[in-house]
């Protein structure tokens, strides 16, 4: 499937109409500028529109059931069809699902327009819109307004500066999945992506296209990635490999190394190759490699001149993300998912069984920037818990004294747990509390919502859980923002250390989790 998305989901007053505070007269309904031609530019693309509304006026009588669709009668006349109108008439005082920032109206609307949340975008202009898009596993992209707060501009996941830019932004993305031309079917395709777990499981769709198209893939990838890379559908050999120029402990550039790398190269048999990077890596260094091993075609991004080392130079503008990032490097070597493939994460043979009643907690990262405190952590989990969750803290390899801190006697244990045996951990449990770091895309690909303690050194847009519910904390505009630091430059760590136990216990209750009926430890942690 090359497209991302099924249907366009808005907000109406203040994204597609100037705002008038409870108006129930159609006379006063005024498009914001360039909304009729924006919005006719995606049902021309294909694209399936839908308004998901908050009206609480119906609840305090500030207009009637007549006159609302009177308005929104209006709106379709000045706009065009929309294929639903999902509104709540409630005010916050009802506790109701359908009321944003909850995600029920954005559920409802892609049932309407027979999809799944994880394939729709929400434009809206406000906080609210954005935290019910993320809390029903779908993207956002926030269109502010002045009414708009800095913290809630600060947290969009994507900002447009107007409706016209949300609409390029969001055909810009499809076009960039859409495959090349290409001769015909490819033989062996190797796929490199020589990073952490976290990385490579993101770069699963991509992988999934390459195998659609191709007779035969093989992974190049780090010993970082090599638990991840197994997980992944669509590889058919593994070649691990320790790349001097991106691992960030390389030891020198040994001749016979890359001599041995070759050939291993050419007994796999590959024709052409797809080389996925990071945003601080080169692709040229094994590009060269892979012209001395005979592979005749080679795409990569590639911000450097490559000369004649790549056949397909790649670019891709900021903030996209990383899984869209890297399924448009594979469309531009010409390869496509399959029609019954929705681009969403996934791991072989461990699929959703939740969810459970319990929770994980992983207070490990990949980098110390990424972390949440562990003194924080521990008072999270002592918070959660004392709310009757069941609660497993998980570890990897080194951690097990930061996870027995965190747990402090009052939650299971189960590490150091394996990247398969994490995913079986995962698949049952109502959700996962972690930073941004590889268990939160392993989450992600099983189905599982995530409690994302995000620090913002590196985009959420780009890197937040793709696709699955999910519930954003942490201070999004700390002054660490898009430095992309793996130690934290600023002291006491405020964008993570300032996450609130409460947040994090409404964030899990927000996304559906409840409180254990037994008072018994949960039996996964043995897992």
């Amino acid at each position: 499937m090359s497209r991302l998305y099924d249907a366009v989901l808005f907000d109406r007053d203040g994204t597609l109409i100037v705002d008038v505070p409870y108006n129930g007269d159609p006379d006063r309904v005024e498009p914001v500028p360039g909304a009729r031609a924006a919005l006719d530019r995606l049902r021309a693309a294909g694209l399936r529109l839908g308004v998901v509304t908050n009206q609480s006026g119906l609840a305090r009588g500030r207009f009637t059931a007549a006159q609302l669709a009177s308005v929104n009668g209006r709106v379709e006349e000045l706009l065009g069809p929309f294929g639903t109108w999902q509104i709540c008439p409630h005010d916050d005082t009802a506790g109701c699902a359908c009321r944003k920032p909850r995600p029920g109206l954005i559920e409802a609307a892609a049932a309407a327009l027979g999809t799944t949340p994880r394939r729709c975008v929400v434009v809206g202009d406000i906080g609210r819109d954005m935290t019910a898009a993320l809390a029903a596993g779908a993207a956002g992209i926030l269109v502010p307004t002045p009414v708009t707060l800095p913290d809630e501009v600060d947290a969009g996941p994507t900002v447009a500066g107007s409706l016209t830019e949300a609409v390029e932004l969001i055909l810009g993305r499809e076009d960039l999945v859409r495959p090349a031309p290409r001769p015909g079917r490819a033989g062996a395709v190797l796929a490199v992506r020589s990073d952490s777990a976290g990385d490579v499981l993101v770069t699963g769709p991509a992988i999934r296209a390459l195998a659609h198209g191709s007779d035969r893939v093989v992974l190049l990838c780090g010993p970082r990635g090599r638990a991840a890379a197994e997980l992944l559908p669509g590889v058919d050999e593994l070649i691990e490999w320790r790349l001097p120029w991106i691992d960030p402990q390389p030891g020198p550039v040994d001749a016979a190394d890359m001599a041995a790398l070759t050939e291993r190269i050419r007994a796999a048999g590959v024709d052409e190759a797809v080389v996925f990077t990071s945003y601080h890596q080169s692709a040229l260094p094994l590009a060269l490699l892979l012209r001395t091993a005979g592979v005749r075609r080679i795409t990569a991004i590639s911000e450097d001149y490559p000369g004649s080392l790549l056949d397909v130079r790649h670019r891709v503008p900021p903030g996209v993300p990383e899984p869209e990032r890297a399924r448009s490097v594979a469309a531009a070597a010409g390869f496509a998912l399959p029609e019954s493939d929705d681009g969403a994460l996934r791991i072989r043979d461990v699929r959703r069984h939740g969810p459970g009643d319990y929770l994980v907690v992983h207070p490990g990262a990949s980098v110390e920037a990424r972390s949440c405190p562990p003194e924080n952590l521990r008072r999270i989990v002592a918070a959660l818990a004392g709310a009757g969750h069941r609660v497993v803290v998980t570890a990897g390899p080194g951690e097990s004294e930061l996870a027995a801190y965190v747990a402090n006697s009052v939650a299971d244990l189960a590490g150091p747990t394996s990247l398969t045996d994490l995913a079986h951990l995962l698949a049952g449990a109502s959700a996962l509390v972690v930073g941004n770091t590889g268990p939160a895309h392993l989450a992600a690909a099983v189905g599982t919502p995530v409690v994302s303690l995000f620090a913002p050194t590196v985009p959420y847009a780009q890197w937040g859980p793709y696709r699955v519910p999910a519930v954003r904390l942490g201070a999004a505009g700390a002054p660490c923002r898009d430095t992309r630091a793996t130690v934290c430059p600023v002291p006491g760590h405020p964008c993570l250390s300032t996450v609130e136990p409460a947040a994090v216990l409404a964030a899990v209750t927000g996304l559906g989790a409840r409180p254990a009926t037994h008072p018994a430890h949960c039996p996964k942690a043995a897992a």
